[in-house]
């Protein structure tokens, strides 16, 4: 009986199985790689969703529209970042924009090397107002080699508020003097 004369399937591990793999592979992830591109032209944008207000990382954008002075968990905006302006030079441990608080972490002027403070402010209001600010100022002294609390001089707090309080007030004079 003659035999039938078959096209011979290269073995598995041969360059030519490689090949169509790679070539299959490299196919897939060029039509992926489209597909996530077009998803990027979604078309023109009305005059709507430019003036529509957008989520920023720390407050909502306004819009061209106006809107509240207040960040998403009632807290006024121009002392929240009035806050983070005066205390930025000290390290940010937690910043909770929704809950209005901020705690820093132990911070060592650079003129003395054996004593720390920290920093927790609270904003308790949506409005701009002195007793809607509470500040909490603890300080350490490194005595035999051991950090111990020791009390703040008795202006520190009140002097620390009323720059926050002055730098909100700025803020706010910046924006036209809003204060919804």
């Amino acid at each position: 009986m003659p035999r039938r004369l078959m096209p011979r399937r290269p073995a598995s591990g041969s360059s030519a199985c490689r090949m169509r793999g790679a070539s299959s592979w490299l196919s897939a992830t060029a039509l992926l790689s489209l597909t996530l591109l077009s998803a990027c032209f979604g078309g023109p944008k009305s005059s709507s969703d430019l003036t529509a207000p957008r989520n920023h990382l720390l407050a909502e954008d306004r819009g061209a529209s106006g809107g509240e002075d207040t960040l998403k968990g009632g807290v006024n905006a121009y002392l929240w970042r009035a806050t983070l302006d005066t205390l930025s030079f000290m390290p940010v441990a937690t910043a909770d924009a929704e809950g209005g608080i901020i705690l820093t972490d132990w911070y060592t002027p650079p003129a003395t090397h054996d004593e720390r403070f920290k920093i927790t402010a609270f904003i308790l209001d949506r409005r701009l107002r002195s007793d809607a600010l509470r500040l909490s100022v603890f300080r350490q002294a490194k005595q035999d080699g051991e950090w111990v609390d020791t009390p703040t001089a008795g202006n520190t707090g009140s002097d620390i508020a009323a720059r926050i309080l002055s730098r909100a007030r700025k803020l706010r004079a910046d924006n036209g003097n809003r204060d919804d």
